[in-house]
């Protein structure tokens, strides 16, 4: 039996990450997130369960004992709102990254896996809407998205030199905006589609027909359904490749677009109030997958709608039973 830690559990990759664990009897669980357990999205009794911060290193010397494989997906980060407005506080989560990378070596685990992101590419390869999709190399040179996307980059080559200079195997994965259900929508850390969703749903309940949109919706982004992340981040901690690999989807949309979709599976219509003083990120942004494909096999499954269909359900049954919609709302440090 191998013993696995999840950093960021009580967030929204690593609860489904748990999730996908907890009933293999392969494996020991244990789960670590600085939220209160009642605050997690997904929690499960049977694993081992810590709440505390990783940003300390006894914090890290201490979940990591006696551990085999480690998932750090804990980071403090949310949608671009929060990540423009918060530089400081993102490039904090180095702390995460450096402090359970020394607690490996010190006890002495197997593999490593880091959860990056899109945001370490090029921005000036982002100018444009509806762009070519963007490769592992197009990372290089260096002008990732402020704060946010500058720890991230220094975190890949924390990892890689881990490798090289201590002999840990590591994983690192690049995601690309995912979604779906059990996951922030609402508070200011909530992403796009959630963010979508939840407007469309309360505009059809309320019978209003006016939403606020950020920027003037030509902005371009693909969206990774939730199930499709979980299965590409698996396959490539399962692979033998130390390269770091884009775990993303391909299906390039406009912000428009998916309001145009969302609207049709909400069946309501709303005219669309632009912000163009708001957070905007890039003005386009996709993944190429060609490498990810070639080397490991894997390719997303799930189309954007088939996504937002599920993921629209979910937030409107939250939103209508009110049920502890707090912690989708409301949460600190997640991934």
């Amino acid at each position: 039996m191998k013993k696995i830690l999840i950093c960021g559990a009580g967030g929204f990759i690593g609860g489904h990450l748990a999730k996908k664990f907890i009933n293999d009897k392969n494996y020991q669980l244990v789960c670590a997130d600085i939220k209160p357990l009642e605050y997690w999205f997904q929690t499960f009794d049977s694993a081992e369960n810590h709440c505390l911060d990783l940003k300390d290193y006894n914090n890290t010397l201490k979940v990591t004992k006696n551990v085999d494989y480690i998932f750090n997906l804990a980071c403090n980060m949310g949608g671009m709102g929060f990540i423009e407005n918060n530089k400081a506080e993102c490039m904090l989560s180095v702390l995460i990254n450096t402090n359970l990378l020394r607690a490996a070596i010190k006890n002495k685990c197997e593999k490593y896996l880091f959860s990056s992101s899109a945001c370490v590419y090029n921005g000036s390869k982002q100018n444009e809407t509806f762009i070519p999709g963007l490769k592992e190399t197009d990372a290089y040179p260096a002008e990732p998205e402020d704060g946010y996307g500058w720890e991230k980059l220094f975190s890949e080559r924390m990892c890689r030199h881990f490798t090289e200079d201590f002999g840990l195997e590591t994983r690192v994965v690049r995601f690309h905006n995912i979604y779906g259900p059990v996951g922030t929508f609402d508070g200011g850390r909530e992403k796009a589609p959630a963010a979508l969703c939840r407007k469309i749903i309360n505009a059809k309940n309320k019978n209003l027909k006016k939403i606020d949109v950020w920027g003037d919706g030509e902005q371009t982004r693909s969206f990774l359904y939730i199930s499709d992340c979980i299965d590409g981040m698996l396959e490539v901690f399962n692979s033998n490749s130390t390269e770091v690999f884009n775990i993303g989807s391909e299906e390039q949309v406009s912000i428009n677009q998916m309001i145009d979709t969302i609207e049709n599976i909400a069946a309501h219509k709303v005219d669309k109030n632009y912000q163009l003083d708001k957070p905007l990120g890039v003005r386009g942004r996709s993944s190429d997958n060609s490498y990810v494909t070639k080397k490991i096999g894997w390719k997303p499954k799930t189309t954007l709608k088939e996504g937002l269909v599920k993921t629209h359900q979910w937030i409107s049954q939250q939103i209508s039973s009110g049920t502890n919609i707090d912690k989708f709302c409301k949460s600190n440090i997640e991934k």
